[in-house]
Formats: C-alpha cells, sequence, structure tokens
C-alpha cells in the first residue's frame, strides 16, 4: 500500500476512535446505549438509516451486479428507492409515537411484545431468535465485505483481514453504543456518497466510448418484479427501524425523510454508474476481474491519487462498518433487554449495559466464524438475511 493511501486509512480510524470516545462519554445507561436517548436530529437519522441500510452491497455486491449482469440490476435500485420511501412516509412517524407509548421500548421484539399485552414470552423468544439468526447471517455479509477490501488493498491473506475488520467495528460499537454508531454512520454516509459520486465522474470522463457501450443484460419481466421486490424488505430491518425509534420527534420525520431519500438516489446511481463503467474500461484495458464485486475499488486504484484513493477505499469501510455497527447493536439490545425480563430477572442498568458490551462481542465473533469462506458473495449473503428479516418482521409491523 502506497504511503499515502495507509495515511488515508489511519485518518478515517482517528476519527472513527474519537466519535467512538465521545459518545462513551454520554452513555450512561441502557436507553442511551441502544436507541441514543431519542434524541436524534433529522440529518443524523436520516443519513444513518441510510448508511446502516445499504452497507458493503452499494459499494461492492451492486456495482459488481451491474458489472457481471448488466444494467438491469438497476430494478434492484428501484425497488429499494420506493421501499424506503414508503418505510419512511407511513411507518416511521407511527413507530416513533408507539415505541415512546408502549413504555418506551427499544427493539422491535419489546414492542410487538407490549403491544400485544398480556404474556407475550413466547413471543419476545421467537422475534429475538429471528433478529439473533438473520442478523449473525447480515453481520457475516458485512465482515466478508470488509475481508475482501483489507485483502485487496492490503495484500493480507483473507483471513487475517477479517479478523481486523472484525476487531476493529467490535471495539467502537461495544465501548460507544448507539450515539458512536449513528454519528459514525452519519460521517460515513457522506463520505460513501463522495466516493461513489467522484469515481464515476472520473471513470466517464476516462473512457468516452462507455458513453454508448452500455450491458443492459436482458432479464424477463418476472425477473424486474423480483428484483424491484427487494424494496418490500424495508418494513422489517431493525437496524433501521432502530433510527424511527430514536429521531428527536414524530415532527422531525419529513425533513429526515427528504435527507435520506435525496442520500439514496445520489448514491445508488453513483454505485450503478461504476458497474456500467467498469464493465467497457477494464475490457479496454485486457486486464478483467476476477472477483466482479471488487470493481470500486479497482477503479479507484486505476483512477485516483493514491491519498485519493485511501480515502475512497476507506468509503467501503465506512458502508460495511455502517450497517454492521448497527446489526450488532441492534442484536445486543434484544438479547440484553428483553430475554432476562422473560427469566424472571430485572438487571440494574450497569448490568444491562456491561452485559450488552460483551453481547456485542460475543455476536461479533459468531458472525466472524460464519465469514471465514473467502468464496461468500455479499449480495447472496445479504439477500438471504434481507429477506428473512422482511418476511419475519414487516407484515407483524404494518
Amino acid at each position: 500500500m502506497a504511503p499515502a493511501t495507509a495515511a488515508a486509512f489511519i485518518a478515517y480510524f482517528v476519527v472513527i476512535a474519537g466519535i467512538g470516545y465521545a459518545s462513551l462519554r454520554r452513555t450512561h445507561g441502557l436507553d442511551d446505549y441502544a436507541i441514543g436517548g431519542r434524541s436524534l436530529k433529522a440529518p443524523v437519522a436520516a443519513l444513518s438509516a441510510g448508511a446502516s441500510d445499504m452497507s458493503g452491497w452499494l459499494l461492492l455486491g451492486l456495482p459488481g451486479a451491474v458489472y457481471a449482469l448488466g444494467l438491469s440490476q438497476a430494478w434492484i435500485v428501484i425497488g429499494l428507492v420506493a421501499g424506503a420511501w414508503c418505510n419512511w412516509r407511513w411507518v416511521a412517524p407511527r413507530l416513533r409515537h408507539a415505541s415512546e407509548a408502549l413504555d418506551g421500548a427499544r427493539s422491535l421484539p419489546q414492542l410487538f411484545a407490549r403491544r400485544m399485552g398480556g404474556d407475550r414470552r413466547a413471543l419476545t423468544v421467537v422475534a429475538t431468535l429471528v433478529v439473533l439468526g438473520f442478523f449473525t447471517l447480515y453481520t457475516a455479509a458485512g465482515f466478508v465485505a470488509g475481508a475482501k477490501l483489507f485483502s485487496t488493498t492490503l495484500g493480507l491473506d483473507y483471513a487475517t483481514a477479517l479478523w481486523i475488520g472484525v476487531a476493529a467495528i467490535m471495539l467502537y460499537t461495544a465501548v460507544g453504543g448507539f450515539l458512536a454508531v449513528s454519528w459514525t454512520d452519519f460521517f460515513q454516509a457522506l463520505l460513501m456518497m463522495a466516493a461513489l459520486t467522484v469515481v464515476a465522474v472520473l471513470a466517464f470522463a476516462e473512457l468516452p466510448a462507455a458513453r454508448t457501450d452500455i450491458t443492459i443484460g436482458a432479464m424477463a419481466p418476472l425477473g424486474a418484479v423480483s428484483l424491484a421486490a427487494w424494496g418490500l424488505g424495508y418494513f422489517g430491518q431493525p437496524h433501521v427501524l432502530a433510527r424511527f425509534m430514536a429521531i428527536e420527534s414524530v415532527a422531525a420525520v419529513p425533513r429526515a425523510r427528504r435527507i435520506c431519500m435525496s442520500w439514496m438516489v445520489v448514491s445508488s446511481a453513483g454505485a450503478l454508474a461504476v458497474g456500467v463503467l467498469g464493465a467497457p474500461y477494464f475490457a479496454a484495458s485486457g486486464t478483467g476481474l476476477a472477483d466482479p464485486e471488487t470493481v470500486f475499488i479497482a477503479l479507484c486504484q486505476a483512477l485516483l491519487h493514491p491519498l485519493v484513493a485511501g480515502i475512497a477505499v476507506a468509503a467501503i469501510l465506512a458502508a460495511v462498518m455502517s450497517t454492521v455497527d448497527s446489526q450488532l447493536l441492534v442484536t445486543a439490545t434484544a438479547l440484553v433487554d428483553d430475554l432476562p425480563r422473560i427469566a424472571g430477572r430485572v438487571p440494574s442498568e450497569r448490568q444491562l449495559l456491561v452485559a450488552s458490551r460483551l453481547t456485542v462481542v460475543a455476536v461479533a465473533a459468531g458472525a466472524g466464524a460464519v465469514a471465514t469462506d473467502p468464496d461468500s458473495q455479499v449480495l447472496d449473503l445479504v439477500a438471504y438475511a434481507w429477506a428473512g428479516l422482511g418476511a419475519s418482521f414487516g407484515p407483524a409491523l404494518l
């Protein structure tokens, strides 16, 4: 790795560490640790929701799918944008009100149990196990993306790269909690959008012939509908819904929706452009990619100064961290805040806080073990987890 690229990575980690430390000083109980004391301003809630939703898929999986299969993969983006808008428009304000009205519910399992009333221990256990199972798989997808990044840019073997990523994400999530996660997501969302936009524009300028050499990719109507149906999964994603619970008020939701949707459209367009332009760029240079999901990394290295490339590639790490940290936190909250109460125990706030941090470490280690296969495809892992969570929680929430 060039010294300038290494400097960009170091600067990125310094910023993240600073946010984690500042958040630690503001975290005094599980309400702060799990949902930030319901104090998120609209811009932070919006970009945090967007970044935690899109993950490494936005910079690796989506450009890779377009690179390999053509622009027909844009149906995924169309479905996601529509689903996200509906989620912000109808679910967010109602969920913000209901979560506080139902004795300050901090997780979906808790929300469902209190909404139904009576003895709902079985419901809580099943909902918590769904969160644990699918989020372990979803988190593993993030770790795969991070390992591919470190392996490609640092020249590390996959296993070493994987556990470096696991350790880094585990540390600041366990220490800083929801405020650290939300503010790092805010910073990371801006970095992701800037990186995708810059690389797409430079690739377009570098390869004028690509303007008429776009692979659309044949797709049957049923295939297009299937891809667009990804948007239905939004209604059951706990890490996105947690931002709705944490925003400062129902009145702040419309502004947050506008910010999030603007970010999502710009970032997704950049990701599609990277995949579309990457295919003819590397075909013309005679250096095809062994792994289509590295097209963004390869374009960064080919088009940018090492320092700028380091910042752009750090955006992938930002994308990975912004989702994985949220998933770890939601899983820890569901396990620690709900299950002890079912067993008849009411731990103190300090005990809950310590248990949540230890649970983050344990779940991260488990997801890292699932991610040890270097041939895992990010998009495939995300698809399974996204569909499972959407089908499990979406209908019940609506």
